[in-house]
C-alpha cells in the first residue's frame, strides 16, 4: 500500500492542479459542465458514481460485501480486497452506463486514498491509476472523511463555515468545515470509535445467536434490540467527564459494559456465548451512554 500511495503522490498533486486550473480558466466563456468519476473502496463496499460540478449524481453503482463478512463475524481485509478486485470493473462500468457518460468525457477521476483498509484502498487506487494513465485524465485524491463532511453540500445550499460530526465504525470526529480541504479539528476519539465499541459489545453479547439479529451486523443489532429495551435498568458511567475539551473515548465505556455483562451472566447462571434475559436492556443502556457522551 505504501508503495502504491507514494507512486500516486506526484500524479495526484499534478492532477489536482490541472483540475483547479481547468475550473478557473477562461472565465468569460460559457460554462461547460464538468463530469467526475468517483471511486470508493476504503472498506468493504465497492462504490462508483458520476457527478457533475453542480453536485448532481448522474449515475451510481454499489457492491456490498456485508453478507460475506457477516458469516466471519467481522471484516476480513484479505477477503475484502479479493471482492473489490472481482467487482470494481463491473461497478464502475455500471455507474458510467447509468450516467450515459464515457471515460473520455470525464474531466477527472477522483478516488479515496485514505483513511481505510490498506488492502481495500489499494484496489481502488490501482484501478484508478490505470484509467488515469490510459485516458490521460487528472487524478483527484480524496480523504473520505473530508468527503463525508462535504456531502451535505451536494443536497443543500450550505455556506462555509459549518460544524460537522462524523461518526462511524472507524471514526468519531468533531470539526468545523471552513472550506474545501480546510477543516478545524475540535475533537476526536482518543481510542476507538463508537461503532467499533458497539460492534464489540454485540460480539460479547453473542447477538448473532439472537433470533432477531442473525442477519445483522453488531451495531445494527444493538440498535434493533435497544428499541424495545429499557436503558434505565443499567447506568453506565460516562467517559471523560472531568475533561473540558471536545475529545471522545469509548474503550472505558466498553469495559464497563463488559463488566455488567459478566455480572449478569453470573446472576443468571449462564456461560459466555449464551443469551442473557436482559440483553435488550443492556443494548439500550450501552447505546444511550454512547449517545449521551457524544452529545
Amino acid at each position: 500500500m505504501n508503495s502504491v500511495a507514494k507512486s500516486l503522490l506526484k500524479p495526484a498533486k499534478h492532477g489536482r492542479a490541472v483540475w483547479l486550473r481547468s475550473r478557473s480558466a477562461h472565465p468569460g466563456k460559457r460554462h461547460l459542465r464538468k463530469l467526475v468519476l468517483g471511486i470508493e473502496t476504503s472498506c468493504d463496499d465497492t462504490g462508483a458514481a458520476v457527478v457533475d460540478d453542480a453536485g448532481n449524481v448522474l449515475g451510481e453503482a454499489l457492491h456490498c460485501q456485508k453478507d460475506v463478512h457477516l458469516q466471519a463475524g467481522g471484516i476480513n481485509p484479505v477477503v475484502a480486497q479479493r471482492l473489490h478486485r472481482e467487482n470494481i470493473e463491473q461497478v464502475v462500468n455500471e455507474a458510467l452506463n447509468v450516467s450515459g457518460v464515457s471515460v473520455p468525457e470525464l474531466a477527472a477521476i477522483a478516488t479515496t486514498v485514505k483513511p481505510g483498509l490498506a488492502l481495500s484502498l489499494g484496489v481502488g487506487l490501482q484501478y484508478s491509476l490505470n484509467l488515469v494513465n490510459k485516458h490521460q485524465k487528472p487524478f483527484i485524491p480524496i480523504h473520505h472523511m473530508e468527503a463525508h463532511a462535504l456531502t451535505i453540500r451536494l443536497t443543500h445550499q450550505l455556506e462555509f463555515p459549518f460544524l460537522v460530526l462524523l461518526l462511524s465504525g472507524g471514526h468519531c470526529i468533531l470539526a468545523v468545515a471552513q472550506g474545501v480541504s480546510d477543516f478545524l479539528l475540535l475533537g476526536q476519539s482518543v481510542d476507538i470509535a463508537p461503532g467499533d465499541m458497539l460492534d464489540k459489545v454485540a460480539r460479547r453479547l453473542s447477538l448473532r445467536k439472537h433470533p432477531e439479529c442473525r442477519s445483522m451486523v453488531g451495531g445494527k443489532a444493538i440498535e434493533h434490540l435497544a428499541q424495545t429495551g429499557n436503558w434505565q435498568q443499567h447506568t453506565f458511567r460516562l467517559p471523560m467527564q472531568r475533561y473540558r475539551n471536545c475529545d471522545f473515548s469509548f474503550t472505558g465505556l466498553q469495559n464497563v459494559v463488559n463488566k455488567t455483562i459478566i455480572q449478569k451472566e453470573k446472576e443468571e447462571g449462564i456461560q459466555e456465548g449464551e443469551i442473557l434475559s436482559c440483553v435488550k436492556d443492556i443494548a439500550a443502556a450501552a447505546q444511550h451512554a454512547v449517545a449521551v457522551h457524544i452529545i
